[in-house]
């Protein structure tokens, strides 16, 4: 397939996607020329009988097309160099669009979604209270959904639910708003002694990776949740983060505030200048470790129960989130 007609197809089948709903071919020529791809509505009809025939686009008649799940998975695995950076513009997005207001407690958050089968609900609700219980997760907050809704472009399949876990993208938002720029460096694999951090034993830097580093640690058992709950020895993903030196007061300032609407999670944070943890922190600048937001479900592939996590699904907002004390009862209500 030439690179030119694979970009475009790979664009049309994009912009479905992040539509969530049919769109006519007079549309998606409107869309590609506002993104500079030179198209006329001829060539994008031609491009969705291709679409068509292979199966991942679904051709709905006068209301357009839609993204098919073969089409999703086309998505999410073509042009692996492309989706290289899409990480760090993710991040940036969703830390601009977040509304969440601090002192006001409303707005939105960033939330991962990880699906579940409603059948084992009742026996996975336990060890993820332990992960929120021992501090390794992102504040206290939490949502369950139920089939049917949705988050972002994740739809709760029938006979699923979906655990809904505050990003830690969330603190780069909320310092934002605050005037303290914060930058996502990497994400990490973080050994715990009685349950101190000790060392990072395996980092992913978020600009050079096409997939969330804590979802790699997490699919290839790399974590030790259960060591961690149990000893206080174990492997807990974590966030790298970096910010002026002159905003540690305000930082500092801000995370107690966070704690109060139970999100904090904030583990370590750094002096001007000086590393952490052996990570070198640049003159000028802090560096702070924080808490990752899929600590409370990864525990379950550790338990053998298998989930499907999505990091940075959506936006949600705050006053749907529960404290984790709640997911007990909520569950048992949506199982009945």
């Amino acid at each position: 397939m030439a690179e030119k007609t694979e970009k475009k197809e790979l664009a049309i089948l994009r912009l479905l996607q992040k539509a969530n709903a049919p769109l006519a071919s007079s549309r998606l020529t409107e869309n590609l020329q506002a993104m500079g791809h030179e198209v006329s509505e001829r060539t994008v009809r031609h491009y969705l009988l291709e679409l068509d025939r292979r199966g991942l686009t679904s051709n709905l008649g006068k209301k357009g097309r839609s993204i098919t799940v073969a089409g999703q998975m086309e998505l999410d695995n073509a042009r692996i160099f492309d989706k290289v950076g899409f990480l760090t513009a993710k991040i940036d997005q969703l830390t601009y669009r977040m509304s969440f207001d601090l002192h006001r407690r409303s707005g939105t958050v960033i939330s991962n979604i990880s699906l579940i089968p409603l059948s084992l609900l009742s026996r996975a609700v336990p060890m993820v209270c332990k992960v929120y219980a021992a501090g390794y997760s992102m504040g206290c907050m939490m949502a369950l959904f139920a089939p049917g809704e949705q988050l972002g472009d994740m739809i709760i399949p029938e006979n699923m639910a979906g655990l809904g876990t505050v990003c830690s993208i969330t603190l780069n938002g909320v310092l934002l708003a605050h005037g303290i720029p914060t930058h996502a460096s990497f994400g990490g694999l973080l050994e715990l002694r009685d349950r101190k951090p000790v060392r990072f034993v395996e980092i992913i830097k978020y600009d050079g990776s096409s997939l969330v580093p804590l979802e790699i640690f997490i699919r290839s058992g790399m974590t030790d949740y259960l060591g961690a709950i149990k000893t206080g020895d174990g492997r807990i993903g974590v966030g790298f983060r970096e910010m002026p030196a002159d905003s540690r007061d305000g930082v500092l300032s801000l995370i107690q505030e966070l704690e109060k609407v139970g999100l904090g999670a904030f583990l370590m944070v750094g002096w001007p200048g000086q590393p952490l943890l052996e990570i070198p922190v640049l003159e000028g600048q802090i560096g702070a470790v924080v808490i990752g937001g899929l600590n409370p479900v990864a525990v379950l592939e550790e338990t053998g129960i298998r989930i499907q996590s999505q990091a940075m699904s959506g936006l949600v907002e705050y006053e749907r989130l529960f404290h984790y004390r709640e997911l007990e009862a909520r569950a048992q209500a949506l199982t009945r």
